[in-house]
C-alpha cells in the first residue's frame, strides 16, 4: 500500500529516472507512482511506461554526450521543474547515472568510483591492491595472454566480459582446449543485441573459478553507513553458462559466515568510497572466507525487490529513491527471523525456440503459499538460451513457515505450470542457430531473412530461360463422373493452359492410362514434369507411385518424393513421427481391427477417421462421437465397411488454419498468409469439421463456414507460432516445393497439427494459390514459381537426394 501522503517524505519530489528498462521493470514504475513522485524519464523513446512518466527526455542513453546535452536542455527549458535526484534500475546506465549525478551534484556514486566497479577487471585489480580477497585473474586480449593463463592459472577457470550483466557470455572452462575454443566463441559472439550492457565495452578477462556457496547481499548505504542488509542464497547455476535457476531468503548459511560476508561487503564498499547507494553485491562464501564476485550499483533485478519486501518488509525501491534525493533513512531494524521464508525458481527453456504451449493452472492462485508468479513470455514468443541468448520465461516465488516448508511448497507449485518450446529448426522462419560445436559462433536466421529478398530478385531474372523448358503435366482425366474426380482432373488442364499461355511447350500425361503414359514418357523429351497426379488405378493409395515412376525414368518433377507422399497418406505413421519430434497433435490412438485395444485416457469428444484416405473420404458429421456407443459404430464403419484402419483423436474445438508453404531449401522456404476457417455460424447439430460433404458441395450448411484469406484479427505471436510449427512439420516430413499443413487452435491459443498435405490441390481457387495471390503471385506466377523451385532443387543436389530422407 502507498504511504499516507502526510507521512510520505517523497510526495511531490521529482526523480530523474535513467532508462525505463524492459517491461519486466513495470513494477518499479508502478511503485514510483504510488509514492507520489514526479518522474522525469531519460529514455531512447516513449514506451510502455508512458502511464507512469510525467515528463520525457528523449535520447539514446548509450550515447552519453547526447543524453547529457538533452538533460541540460530539459533543465534550461523547464525551470519550474526542480529535479531532486537521479536513479537507474538498469545496469546499462549506471555510468551515465553517475555522470548526471556529478554534473548536477546529486546524491550518488561519483563516476571515478563507478568506473572501477562497473569494469569487472578493474574491480579485481582494486581488490588486489587493497588487500581484499580476489581470485587470480588476467585481462585477455591476445592468444599470448591465453597461453600465459594456461601456464600460470589453475583450472577450472571463468571467462567473462569486463562489462555486461545477467551472466551473459560468462562461461566455466575446465581445460586448455576449452579455454582456447570458448575464448574464440565469446570474442566472436559478443553482441549488444543479446546483452545491451556490453555497449560500455567488449573486453574479456579470465579468473580462477571460486568454489563456494553463491549469495546476493542487498544493501542500503547512506553517508557511508549500512542502514540495511539482506543475504539470499542462490541455487546452483546451469553451467558452463552460469544460468541462474533460483534463490531463497533468508540465507541458510551459518551466522558466522553471514557475518563474514556482510563485513567483507562493508569493507569493500568503504575502501571503494561508495557512500550512498542501493547495492546488489554478489559474493561467494568459501572455506577460506568470503570472496566478492561483483558489485551492482543499483537495486537487484526482477524478483529481488519482492523477496526483500516480503521477507523483511523493507521496500528497496522507496529507500533507493530516498537515498537518491537525500532523505535521511534511520537504521532499519531487522528481526531475528523473517516475516516470511521464501524460495523462488526461474522458468527456463531447455533450448532456444518458440513457446508452443503454455498452461498455468488457475487454481494455483488459491494456494496461500504463492507469493508471486510472473510469466514474461506468451505462446508464440521466441526464447533464446545460451549460447544464442540469455532469456528466461518468468519466475515463481512461494513462502513457507521455514525454508524446508517453502522448498516443499515450491516443488508442488511448479507442477501447476507447464510449457513446451518448439526448437528452432534449420529452416525456421523465425530464427535458428548454426554452429559447428558447443562454443562456436551463433547466428540468428534474421540475417538470412534480410538477404532473401535480394537473392529472390536475382533468381527471378532468369525467367525467360525457364520458359524455354518443355514441361510435362502429370494428372488424371475423368469425364462424366463425380465432383471429386472432376476436380482432380481439371487442375491438370488448368496448369497446361496456363503454361501454354506463357510460352511453354507442354505435354499432358493422363495417369489413368498407365500403358500410354509409359510409352509417352520415354519419347516425350520433357525437361521437367509438373506432378499433380493424385490417383493410379483409381486409388489415391497409389499416388506416390507416379513420383516413383518419374524417378525411375530419371525425369525431374515438381513436388514431394514418393517417400513423403507415401508417408503422409499413412496418418498413423505421421502421428508417430510428429510425436517423436514432440510436435503438438491431438491426443490419439489407432485400430487396425475391432479387437485392437484402445488407450483408456482418451477423453470424449473424439473424432474417428480413416487412417489412409484423402479428400475427407470416410469423414462425415457422424465421425465426431461423444460416447462409446457412437465410437464403436464409427469404428465398425471404417474398419469393416470402408476397410481401412481407424485413427481416433481427441476433438479440438476451435478455428482451423491452413498453412501454405512454398520451398524446399533453407533459402527459399516461406510461409504464405494464413487461411482461417471459422465455424461459428454453422447450424446446430453440425460439428465444426470439414467432412466429405463440405468439400464437394453436397450439403449447403457448410457454405456457412467463414473462410478468411488472410486470417483476420489474429495476433502476430499466434501467427508466428502456427507458422513455426507448420514449418517444423513440413521439414520433418521432407516436403518439397509446396504443401499445406492443417492446424487446429483451441480456445487457449494452443495449436495442434492435424495433418500435412504434400502436393495439395492447386486449382485456381484452391487454398495455396489463393493465399499466394495475396503476396502478389497471380496463378501463372505461382505455377512458374513452383517450377523455379524444383529446378533449383535439382540443380543443387545429386539425383534422388530426396529419397535419402532426413526424417529419421
Amino acid at each position: 500500500m502507498p504511504p499516507n501522503r502526510f507521512n510520505n517524505l517523497l510526495a511531490g519530489k521529482t526523480i530523474l529516472l535513467v532508462n525505463t528498462g524492459s517491461i519486466k521493470k513495470r513494477f518499479i514504475l508502478q511503485r514510483l507512482k504510488k509514492l507520489d513522485l514526479k518522474v522525469v524519464c531519460l529514455n531512447k523513446e516513449k514506451n510502455w511506461a508512458a502511464a507512469y512518466v510525467d515528463h520525457w527526455i528523449l535520447a539514446d542513453t548509450a550515447n552519453h554526450a547526447d543524453s547529457l546535452q538533452q538533460v541540460d536542455r530539459f533543465v534550461r527549458e523547464n525551470d519550474s521543474i526542480k529535479i531532486d535526484g537521479v536513479i537507474t534500475f538498469w545496469e546499462d546506465d549506471v555510468l551515465l547515472t553517475s555522470k548526471i549525478a556529478d554534473r548536477y551534484r546529486f546524491v550518488g556514486t561519483p563516476l571515478s568510483i563507478t568506473k572501477k566497479i562497473r569494469n569487472k577487471h578493474t574491480f579485481r585489480e582494486f581488490c588486489e591492491v587493497n588487500g581484499l580477497p580476489n581470485p587470480k585473474h588476467k585481462l585477455v586480449k591476445t592468444p599470448e595472454d591465453l597461453e600465459y593463463v594456461i601456464r600460470n592459472f589453475s583450472f577450472p577457470l571463468v571467462i567473462k566480459p569486463v562489462y555486461g550483466s545477467s551472466s551473459a557470455y560468462v562461461m566455466k572452462i575446465v581445460n586448455e582446449e576449452e579455454l582456447r575454443t570458448s575464448y574464440q566463441y565469446v570474442k566472436k559472439s559478443l553482441s549488444t543485441i543479446i546483452e545491451s550492457a556490453l555497449a560500455d565495452g567488449q573486453d574479456l578477462f579470465v579468473e580462477e573459478y571460486i568454489e563456494g556457496d553463491e549469495v546476493d547481499i542487498d544493501i542500503l548505504l547512506q553517508n557511508g553507513k549500512v542502514k540495511f542488509f539482506s543475504i539470499s542464497d542462490n541455487d546452483k547455476t546451469n553451467e558452463p553458462f552460469f544460468v541462474e535457476t533460483g534463490q531463497s531468503i533468508p540465507s541458510s548459511l551459518p551466522d558466522k559466515d553471514q557475518y563474514s560476508l556482510i563485513h567483507m561487503a562493508e569493507e569493500t564498499l568503504e575502501k571503494l568510497g561508495v557512500q550512498n547507494a542501493c547495492v546488489h553485491f554478489e559474493a561467494k562464501s568459501t572455506k577460506s572466507g568470503p570472496v566478492p564476485i561483483e558489485i551492482n550499483l543499483r537495486m537487484g533485478g526482477d524478483e529481488v525487490h519482492s523477496f526483500v519486501e516480503k521477507a523483511w518488509r523493507v521496500d528497496l525501491i522507496e529507500n533507493a529513491v530516498k537515498i537518491a534525493v537525500g532523505i535521511y533513512i534511520p537504521k532499519i531494524h531487522k528481526p531475528e527471523n523473517p516475516y516470511k521464508y521464501l524460495v523462488g525458481q526461474y522458468f527456463l527453456a531447455p533450448y532456444s525456440g518458440i513457446i508452443e504451449q503454455l498452461d498455468i493452472d488457475p487454481t494455483i492462485k488459491n494456494k496461500k503459499y504463492l507469493e508471486e508468479l510472473n510469466f514474461f513470455k506468451e505462446i508464440g514468443d521466441s526464447v533464446l538460451v545460451p549460447p544464442e541468448g540469455y532469456e528466461y520465461l518468468g519466475w515463481m516465488t512461494v513462502s513457507g513457515d521455514n525454508l524446508i516448508d517453502a522448498e516443499d511448497n515450491l516443488e508442488e507449485a511448479v507442477k501447476f505450470v507447464s510449457f513446451e518450446v518448439a526448437k528452432f529448426q534449420p529452416a525456421s522462419s523465425i530464427g535458428k542457430t548454426t554452429r559447428k560445436n558447443h562454443f562456436s559462433f551463433s547466428t540468428l536466421n534474421k540475417n538470412i531473412m534480410l538477404n532473401r529478398g535480394k537473392i529472390e530478385k536475382i533468381r527471378r531474372m532468369s525467367i525467360k530461360n525457364q520458359r524455354n523448358l518443355h514441361i510435362g503435366v502429370a494428372c488424371n482425366v475423368y469425364e462424366g463422373v463425380g465432383a471429386v474426380e472432376q476436380e482432380i482432373g481439371s487442375v491438370g488442364r488448368v496448369i497446361e493452359n496456363t503454361l501454354r499461355e506463357r510460352g511453354y511447350q507442354v505435354s499432358f500425361f493422363d495417369f489413368n492410362d498407365i500403358p500410354k503414359v509409359l510409352s509417352e514418357l520415354k519419347s516425350s523429351g520433357v525437361d521437367l514434369v509438373f506432378n499433380v497426379c493424385e490417383r493410379i488405378n483409381d486409388s489415391s493409395l497409389l499416388e506416390p507411385h507416379a513420383a516413383a515412376l518419374l524417378d525411375i525414368f530419371q525425369i525431374p518433377y515438381t513436388g514431394s518424393s514418393p517417400f513423403t507422399l507415401s508417408l503422409c497418406i499413412d496418418k498413423i505413421r505421421v502421428k508417430k513421427l510428429l510425436a517423436y519430434h514432440n510436435l503438438p497433435t491431438p491426443k490419439w490412438d489407432y485400430m487396425y481391427t475391432l479387437d485392437d485395444d484402445l488407450r483408456t485416457d482418451l477423453k470424449y469428444t473424439l473424432i474417428v477417421k480413416p487412417a489412409n484416405t484423402d479428400n475427407s473420404i470416410g469423414i462425415t458429421n457422424d465421425s465426431v462421437v461423444t460416447n462409446k456407443k457412437h465410437l464403436d459404430r464409427q469404428l465398425e464403419k471404417i474398419i469393416m465397411e470402408i476397410g481401412r484402419p481407424a485413427l481416433i483423436e481427441e476433438y479440438i474445438e476451435g478455428d482451423e488454419y491452413d498453412v501454405s508453404i512454398l520451398g524446399s531449401e533453407e533459402d527459399d522456404l516461406r510461409v504464405l498468409p494464413l487461411s482461417r476457417s471459422v465455424f461459428d455460424k454453422m447450424p446446430e447439430g453440425y460439428w465444426h469439421i470439414y467432412p466429405f460433404e463440405s468439400k464437394w458441395n453436397v450439403d449447403e450448411a457448410y457454405k456457412k463456414i467463414d473462410i478468411q484469406r488472410p486470417a483476420k484479427n489474429i495476433s502476430k505471436k499466434l501467427a508466428n507460432l502456427i507458422g513455426e510449427i507448420a514449418l517444423d512439420t513440413y521439414n520433418i516430413l521432407d516436403c518439397h516445393d509446396y504443401g499445406r499443413v492443417e492446424i487446429r487452435v483451441d480456445k487457449n491459443s494452443n495449436p495442434y497439427i492435424l495433418e500435412l498435405n504434400p502436393n495439395p490441390s492447386i486449382n485456381c481457387k484452391d487454398c495455396v494459390p489463393s493465399v499466394a495471390k495475396l503476396t502478389g503471385l497471380d496463378y501463372g506466377d505461382f505455377i512458374e514459381e513452383i517450377i523455379r523451385m524444383a529446378i533449383k532443387r535439382y540443380k543443387s543436389h545429386p539425383p534422388y537426394f530426396h529419397l535419402q530422407s532426413k526424417m529419421l
